[in-house]
């Protein structure tokens, strides 16, 4: 027998579905594109604008600790070589994921921060999702607060955003869902009771209420695939990163506000 909560998920899908326009799965348009913060309630948007409310500027403080402090047996710290963040990491978080060289792929924030940390510092690399982690993501995610998302049609990187729409457009899981049927279709139309915003990943790291912690971009992507009943790619897998990548170039000339909060 199925269970109640999967029964009303699949319903409230079929809903959604049934009810909003069913587009062919388009880009939205330029002007057209809405942060996530605009389908949230004015509480929870003046929660995410105001630094002494907003949570996860615990973890940016955690950051900035870390930023300074040595690690690995070449007794670095991030700021040995990159010193004062804010000037030095301005705009950086805007721009990725990136291409890098050595490995010939387009690489994420976190990956970054652990390449730094393994060759540079000779430390561990940190486990996805750690506090440590989250703490420098969101460190470095708000010193591009207010900067335009930067991401650049580079030959380099092409293929790797195309495979990245490709996952954001194919249906997977037992309810046969892709990103684009909710996220561009039927955006503003209301899943249960929430609001579908458009998945424009401005916000990242955000702190979510429903976590009550921090979380990454990718955290967010393998709760969406296990919400369609598939099987999530494990943290730091390519296909994730691809999909990063695809949704900033979906989000390029809107403004970072990370570290934001969400429901």
């Amino acid at each position: 027998m199925m269970r109640p909560r999967r029964l009303r998920m699949i319903m409230a899908c079929m809903a959604v579905l049934l009810a909003g326009p069913f587009a062919s799965g388009d880009e939205i348009p330029l002007a057209a594109r809405k942060s996530g913060s605009e389908f949230m309630s004015r509480q929870t948007q003046d929660m995410q604008n105001d630094d002494t409310s907003n949570p996860a500027m615990l973890w940016v403080l955690e950051g900035e600790t870390l930023w300074s402090k040595p690690a690995g047996t070449a007794n670095k710290s991030c700021s040995s070589c990159h010193r004062d963040a804010a000037t030095s990491m301005k705009g950086v978080a805007a721009s990725y994921p990136a291409f890098d060289e050595t490995s010939s792929k387009v690489i994420n924030l976190e990956q970054r921060i652990n390449l730094c940390r393994t060759e540079q510092q000779k430390a561990s690399p940190l486990a996805y999702e750690s506090r440590d982690l989250l703490a420098l993501t969101a460190y470095l995610a708000r010193q591009s607060k207010g900067m335009p998302i930067e991401a650049k049609d580079d030959s380099r990187t092409r293929p790797f955003r195309e495979a990245g729409e490709k996952l954001y457009s194919e249906r997977v899981g037992q309810l046969n869902l892709s990103c684009a049927q909710c996220h561009t279709d039927n955006w503003g139309q209301k899943l249960g009771s929430a609001l579908l915003p458009q998945a424009h990943p401005t916000a990242y790291p955000l702190y979510r209420l429903e976590w009550q912690t921090v979380g990454s971009l990718q955290r967010r992507l393998r709760n969406c695939m296990i919400g369609m009943r598939a099987e999530p790619y494990a943290y730091g897998d390519q296909e994730f990163v691809n999909l990063e990548l695809y949704l900033m170039w979906r989000a390029r000339g809107m403004t970072m506000e990370a570290p934001g909060v969400r429901p």
